[in-house]
């Protein structure tokens, strides 16, 4: 069975395919491109993070709660920039609909 830390690591290369697609296709809103490429900071921050609460504090990251939070703000960020993202998209394809209704 995979351990966690595994799947993880090896959960990275079909997002990195799908942050490759999203960006040739230059449909996806800009504000929302950014968001998902938050993510990969996230990661890269959960990472360093987990290690340190494994090594240094002798803990899992979920069990240090000011650490894991840290991290996971970045999760958060890079939600917000989706959503954001998408939605100003949506604003702008309503606005353009009822430009062309009138």
């Amino acid at each position: 069975m995979l351990d966690k830390n595994t799947l993880f690591a090896m959960s990275l290369f079909p997002y990195l395919g799908f942050l490759w697609f999203l960006t040739r296709t230059k449909a996806t809103p800009r504000l929302a491109l950014t968001g998902f490429y938050a993510l990969l900071v996230f990661v890269a921050v959960t990472i360093p993070a987990g290690i340190y609460a494994k090594v240094g504090l002798g803990e899992e990251l979920a069990n240090v709660d000011w650490l894991h939070g840290s991290a996971e703000a970045f999760l958060t960020l890079s939600n917000i920039l989706v959503v954001l993202g998408f939605r100003q998209a949506v604003v702008q394809h309503r606005a353009g609909a009822q430009g062309e209704g009138d």
